[in-house]
């Protein structure tokens, strides 16, 4: 039987693709012990029809909504692109009030936060995928991993200024507006899982420093985070525990090699790499699973024991914090 995951959250990425009515969607998440869902952005207008009235009578909490919510099917906004960052005025102008759509949701829906895919520096190609396939195949140390890295680093490096000076403008924008209307809801600038994609660890706190006064942080996604570190890109579990007080919120899963999305612990049959996290979950003002579909629900029950089991043993006390 499923215990009451209390402060817990649960993203519907787990079974959106299994269900065509939203309530029947987070029924099943609720018979997992959860009383706060993440919608993510797969989330449709039609879904929402039947899942609205249920955030409305209590029946399901909601933590966070991820952007774009609820779902656009345009892919030039879609959650791999140059977002907040677009060049062209009027592309920037939507993408900002998409924006500005999902947090207007998120503060009806009672939820703390929007996460931000915020942007990106274009590449001709998939250069993140041809990374990976030589990992995988040669390693990270190997002669054609490395010719191919440097030449992603460079031009990552040349042109990220410019795209992240737009984004920045644009979540000023947008956490202006939303100051204006009184929406209470934070904006949560994700770590990515492909190497040319904006931000780093480095590139968030820069540029949650710069937006001082403004409810912009950083959202930890763990196995993003892990996957980049693997990768090169940045010094993950250093990085992250030097803006642990920057973080709103944390996607709790476990990247296996380069795969993510597991359940911690149980999928990877490690029994201990994954601690090194656990303070940053404690802290966390909010903590959403964000488990893919091959994860069983015993999986996530089991996982979800060892992490509490993990997190009261380092504390000493019930895990737990509240934005």
């Amino acid at each position: 039987m499923a215990t009451n995951k209390g402060e817990y959250s649960f993203s519907t990425c787990w079974n959106i693709k299994e269900h065509t009515v939203g309530r029947e969607m987070i029924e099943e998440i609720r018979s997992l012990g959860f009383q706060r869902v993440e919608l993510n952005y797969n989330v449709t207008t039609d879904l929402m029809k039947t899942i609205e009235p249920m955030i409305h009578r209590g029946e399901m909490g909601v933590s966070s909504v991820h952007n774009v919510f609820p779902f656009v099917p345009d892919k030039r906004f879609d959650t791999d692109s140059v977002m907040l960052g677009f060049e062209e005025k009027e592309l920037r102008e939507r993408a900002v009030e998409l924006l500005l759509g999902s947090m207007e949701q998120a503060y009806r829906f009672g939820a703390k936060a929007v996460v931000v895919h915020p942007g990106e520096v274009p590449f001709e190609t998939n250069i993140d995928e041809e990374l990976k396939r030589i990992y995988k195949t040669e390693g990270r140390e190997s002669e054609a991993y490395q010719k191919v890295w440097e030449h992603m680093l460079a031009k990552r490096e040349a042109d990220s200024p410019a795209y992240l000076a737009r984004i920045r403008d644009s979540l000023e924008e947008a956490c202006g507006y939303a100051a204006r209307k009184g929406w209470d809801v934070a904006i949560g600038i994700e770590t990515r899982s492909r190497c040319y994609q904006i931000p780093t660890l480095k590139e968030a706190s820069d540029m949650i420093d710069s937006l001082q006064g403004a409810p912009v942080y950083l959202w930890y996604d763990i196995g993003h985070g892990t996957m980049m570190g693997r990768m090169g890109l940045y010094d993950n579990v250093k990085e992250v525990r030097e803006m642990k007080h920057k973080i709103v919120g944390v996607h709790i899963h476990e990247t296996i090699e380069l795969s993510d999305h597991w359940c911690p612990y149980v999928n990877s049959k490690d029994s201990s790499g994954f601690d090194v996290f656990l303070d940053i979950i404690d802290a966390a003002p909010i903590k959403v699973y964000e488990i893919k579909a091959a994860c069983t629900a015993e999986d996530i029950e089991e996982s979800h024991g060892i992490i509490t089991s993990k997190i009261a043993a380092l504390t000493g006390s019930e895990s737990g914090s509240a934005l």
